[in-house]
């Protein structure tokens, strides 16, 4: 469709013309300064956005006042200059820039000074001891640490109740910063405010959260008075913005629960959104409502919901209000977004994950190039938000580092790459678009390696869009890609470099006794093997939970046995719930801190030690799942250069996220 696509199609929002439908929502990268200014990570990575062509970007949680919490700040006008210098790069290309203004829902002026005074005493207690005052010391850091947990005890306090014990006067004071980053944000050239319409707001809106008695609580005209005063306070201190308003959801999940708290049910939403027009918000961005204590609820991951899934409201929303409507949640592909914007269903779609993976999509969609897809894993992105790292995507090498990484300059020469799996295809990708003449050797009769393995499990299929990609994407760089082949030696020595990406086998451990019942995960999840009855899974790494899965799906017991004191570790945590609740469903039988010792002359019980005590499993079969060694290449007789990516180039296999960078980073070095 290219130029004719609905995704690039202008958008009228207020005074403000979007040269196209394509928005990168709030998401919370981590790239941001100690102080929350905009340092050179984030001022690469949003203008790499916008050198992309996304139209509308919005960067997310943007504090107004001086917060612990690790998110962009503009709370004084020193940090002017370092957004300004963003805006006025991204309008370079026609893309225009929104800050989300959220504000913590905790005492943020109380809990500081908490803070601040348990710092000062224990500067006091250093004084003491350097003096040699033991006594004062100890006294001054005892002071300290008191202080300290009542800071840490009165914001756990408030992240559940502040919403219902903020006074009056509080909320004024929060609505004025708001306002006065607002200000700010006009100053430093920034087109657009989009209200945080969940966390404070969205808690003061919601009747799950809200239970204040005053003007703000009980009705639903008292429960959004105060985002309604917020939206009126942004219009007058920054008049020459254009607001956009998030409205949280809380939608129902298909077992009838609630998803989400710090919202609106849909009726009121809609209610609301005709109300917000009325403020004279400019365009609305119907989401999913938070504060459910796991973000897979907001940023669910592959095969948790449908695809779209909150776009039904979008829909709704669109057909009462006259200005545009945003709808975000897992629109994954272009067609998806083509769709819902033909069918008039929304007017512009937030492409969040799918930007980290691929922020050329509305370049590509242009010149009509294949779009790396997102897959939904939650690997790169929501796990690193979670434990305070910078965000990244597993198929995208230059996350993060955009001011420093890229494809080098074409370069000539030829390439032999042994595997067809996602390290040999990313360094096959990279190499071609350096104008090298690349050639992939696989032994098999497809590509993907391990990718095919990683799909078998539940809600894991969405994986296999990494391989569609390639192999849509090689043949139009030129690659030749040979199947059904190993090369021979004398093969390889005609190319310039090689790259080795064979890959990794599934590991065998020894087993005392009749081992006639025992087979591997690999076997299991590639069809090779079908057991049934009660299995026990020996491994409950994330390939022995997901091998758990996938037996369960075909109708077997399954008792899950692991050395380490917990299963599934380094499991995003927006999916772990989500198998532990399988396991509880299916009465999984879960032994940590167990090792196997062998198993029965008949090969039906598994033995064990946990701890001092001996545990015997009965089972029809038994299914290694113990982690994978790196294959070794034969190098002998080989004179060209030689590099080795993915699981094959450690000492330990790793994932897709190592298997791309690696891939990319060698043919990038040629």
């Amino acid at each position: 469709m290219s130029k004719n696509s609905p995704l690039l199609q202008p958008l009228k929002v207020g005074n403000v013309t979007l040269k196209n439908r394509i928005m990168f929502p709030p998401l919370t990268t981590g790239y941001e300064e100690r102080d929350g200014s905009i340092g050179d990570r984030s001022f690469n990575f949003y203008t790499r956005l916008a050198k992309g062509g996304v139209s509308y970007v919005v960067i997310g949680d943007v504090a107004p006042v001086n917060t612990a919490s690790p998110t962009p700040k503009l709370c004084d006008d020193r940090q002017i200059p370092t957004f300004k210098k963003l805006a006025d790069a991204m309008h370079e290309y026609d893309c225009k820039l929104a800050l989300q203004i959220f504000h913590p829902e905790y005492d943020v002026p109380g809990v500081g000074r908490l803070i601040m005074q348990s710092r000062m005493l224990a500067v006091e207690g250093q004084k003491a001891k350097a003096a040699g005052d033991m006594v004062t010391f100890g006294a001054k850091m005892a002071e300290s640490k008191k202080i300290a947990d009542q800071a840490y005890a009165k914001l756990h306090h408030d992240m559940q109740f502040f919403v219902s014990e903020a006074s009056v006067e509080a909320l004024e004071g929060i609505k004025n910063s708001i306002a006065e980053c607002a200000r700010r944000a006009m100053e430093a050239n920034v087109d657009a405010i989009e209200v945080h319409g969940d966390r404070l707001l969205g808690s003061l809106c919601s009747t799950l959260l809200n239970h204040r008695t005053d003007a703000y609580g009980g009705s639903f005209e008292n429960r959004v008075r105060y985002a309604l005063e917020v939206v009126a306070a942004i219009k007058k201190a920054a008049p020459t913005l254009f607001v956009e308003y998030k409205l949280p959801v809380i939608t129902v999940n298909e077992d009838g629960s609630l998803r989400g708290k710090g919202g609106l049910l849909e009726e009121e939403a809609l209610q609301f959104a005709k109300l917000l027009e009325d403020a004279g918000v400019d365009m609305i961005q119907i989401a999913q409502a938070n504060h459910t204590g796991n973000m897979g609820d907001t940023i669910p991951p592959m095969g948790t919901v449908p695809y779209n899934w909150t776009l039904p409201v979008a829909r709704k929303a669109k057909q009462l209000v006259n200005i545009p409507i945003i709808t975000v949640g897992r629109v994954v592909s272009v067609k998806n977004g083509e769709e819902i914007l033909a069918n008039g269903d929304a007017d512009m779609i937030g492409y969040g994950r799918s930007l980290l993976t691929d922020p050329d999509i509305a370049l590509k969609i242009e010149n009509d190039e294949p779009v790396r897809e997102c897959l939904n894993c939650n690997k790169g992105c929501v796990d690193a938000i979670q434990s305070r790292r910078y965000i990244s995507c597993v198929l995208n090498a230059e996350n993060g580092d955009e001011g420093t990484i890229s494809i080098n300059p074409a370069t000539e020469g030829t390439v032999a790459i042994i595997g067809g799996g996602i390290a040999g295809l990313e360094a096959a990708r990279v190499a071609s678009k350096r104008n090298l003449k690349v050639t992939v050797y696989e032994k098999s009769d497809k590509l993907g390696g391990q990718i095919h393995l990683a799909a078998m499990p539940p809600r894991k299929s969405e994986i296999l869009r990494s391989v569609k990609y390639f192999e849509t994407v090689l043949p139009l760089l030129g690659v030749d890609i040979k199947l059904n082949t190993v090369p021979s030696k004398e093969e390889l020595n005609a190319y310039d470099q090689i790259i080795v990406a064979i890959g990794a086998q599934d590991i065998s451990i020894p087993l005392s006794g009749n081992t006639k019942n025992v087979v591997s995960s690999w076997d299991v999840l590639n069809g090779n093997a079908t057991p049934s009855g009660h299995c026990v899974v020996i491994g409950g790494g994330l390939v022995g939970t997901e091998t758990t899965e996938y037996l369960l799906e075909k109708g077997c017991t399954v008792s899950i046995v692991e050395m380490m004191d917990k299963i599934a570790n380094g499991e995003s945590s927006t999916i772990l719930p989500i198998i532990l609740k399988d396991f509880k469903d299916h009465e999984v039988a879960q032994y940590v801190n167990t090792k196997v010792t062998g198993i029965s002359e008949d090969g039906k019980t598994v033995f064990a030690i946990k701890g001092e005590e001996t545990v015997e499993i009965p089972c029809d079969t038994i299914v290694l799942a113990v982690g994978s060694k790196k294959n070794v290449f034969d190098a002998e007789g080989i004179t060209k250069p030689i590099t080795y990516v993915g699981d094959c180039a450690g000492e330990r296999t790793s994932d897709i996220a190592n298997a791309i960078r690696t891939g990319y980073n060698a043919a990038n070095a040629i």
